[in-house]
C-alpha cells in the first residue's frame, strides 16, 4: 500500500498543527505542514503529487478562499477540507467543510475519502492485534 500524503495549512500556532498532523497521521497518512497561504501555495508547487488539503479558513498572510482557488488552479481534483470556527464563516472554495476541529470527524471524512486505504488499514490493525494476543498466551 503507498501511503497517501496531505498538506496541513495552519496559522502558527504549534499545538494546533500538532493536533491536526497527529490525527491525520493515525490514518496512516504522511502530513506536510505549511504555516501560511504563501507557504502552502510553494509546497503544492514543489510537491504536486499531495492527495489532499486541510486547512484553517482563517489564514493571516492571505485569504484561505484565495489560497483554495490558486492550488485548485493548479490542480483542481486535490480534496481541500476547510476547518473553521463554530459558527463561523464557511470558506465556500473547499470542498468539505468541517466545523471546528473535531477529531473524530477530520478522520471519517478522509477515511471516506480513501476507503480502500482505511479497509486495508483496519485489516491490518486487527491482524497485529491477533497477533498480540497470540504472543501473549503461554
Amino acid at each position: 500500500m503507498t501511503r497517501h500524503c496531505y498538506l496541513v495549512v495552519d496559522r502558527e500556532f504549534s499545538s494546533t498543527i500538532s493536533t491536526r498532523k497527529l490525527i491525520i497521521e493515525t490514518a496512516k497518512i504522511n502530513v506536510i505542514t505549511a504555516y501560511s497561504g504563501h507557504e502552502a501555495i510553494e509546497t503544492i508547487r514543489k510537491f504536486p503529487a499531495i492527495d489532499g488539503v486541510v486547512i484553517d479558513s482563517h489564514l493571516h498572510d492571505i485569504p484561505a478562499e484565495e489560497v483554495i482557488t490558486r492550488i485548485k488552479t493548479f490542480k483542481p481534483s486535490l480534496p481541500v477540507i476547510a476547518i473553521h470556527a463554530r459558527g463561523g464563516d464557511a470558506c465556500e472554495a473547499a470542498d468539505y467543510q468541517l466545523e471546528s476541529l473535531s477529531p473524530e470527524n477530520l478522520l471519517n471524512l478522509i477515511r471516506k475519502l480513501h476507503p480502500e486505504d482505511a479497509a486495508f488499514i483496519e485489516r491490518r490493525n486487527q491482524e497485529l492485534h491477533a497477533s498480540e494476543i497470540k504472543a501473549e498466551k503461554p
